[in-house]
């Protein structure tokens, strides 16, 4: 076994569950407040007009 491999188990016998649920959500919502303020830096860095400066949960997601 690899060292990574031997904390990732470490960590996952001696931390108590996380509530998966609550996990995702803010997973969710953490990843699309960083995504969204990624695309303001890339406009502003330019020196463009950002598009939409609306909150992020009126963002329509990202197409890949």
């Amino acid at each position: 076994m690899t060292l990574p491999e031997i904390r990732r188990l470490t960590t996952r016998l001696t931390r108590p569950p996380t509530n998966l649920i609550d996990h995702v959500l803010h997973w969710s919502y953490w990843r699309r407040r960083r995504q969204f303020q990624a695309r303001i830096s890339h406009y502003k860095r330019r020196g463009h007009t950002p598009p939409e400066t609306a909150h992020t949960s009126e963002q329509r997601p990202l197409q890949y």
